[in-house]
């Protein structure tokens, strides 16, 4: 086991997150050579389940949306690289990044009536609760 190894085993989360907040060479920069998760929100409430997903700098025909038995599947494309000349740039930190995000939805969500919109780069998809999953009131006899 390497000193580092060692080391971060007695780091708290907050200490390896610090360290892993910014680069080596740069000082200031966030690491980039790190695989970061698409930034999205996912909550429920008595309605239904949410997502909030940021696409800043796409359109609605550029996400894909699609659902396949239980899953509910999200997706962009990168286009190929034209090679964009980015002279003059003091750091370009907003890239058009593919992703393919995936998520099992339970049944008590009704995912025949799913709504989606796009909206100021945030793709907002709403699942409501299927009937079945209501609550209900049962009569006393």
């Amino acid at each position: 086991m390497s000193t580092l190894q060692l080391l971060e085993r007695h780091l708290s989360p907050f200490d390896i997150l610090f360290k892993n907040h910014f680069n080596a060479e740069e000082k200031f920069a966030p690491a980039l050579n790190s695989k970061q998760p698409h930034p999205l929100n996912i909550f429920y409430d008595d309605k239904g389940l949410h997502f909030e997903v940021a696409c800043t700098g796409l359109t609605k025909k550029d996400v894909i949306l699609d659902i396949e038995g239980d899953i509910l599947k999200i997706t962009y494309k990168k286009p190929e690289d034209k090679g964009d000349n980015f002279e003059g740039y003091i750091y370009h930190g907003l890239s058009k990044k593919s992703f393919d995000l995936r998520y099992k939805i339970a049944p008590k969500f009704d995912l025949s009536i799913t709504e989606a919109e796009m909206l100021d780069g945030l793709l907002k998809i709403f699942i409501p609760l299927a009937d079945e999953a209501k609550p209900k009131s049962i009569k006393i006899k």
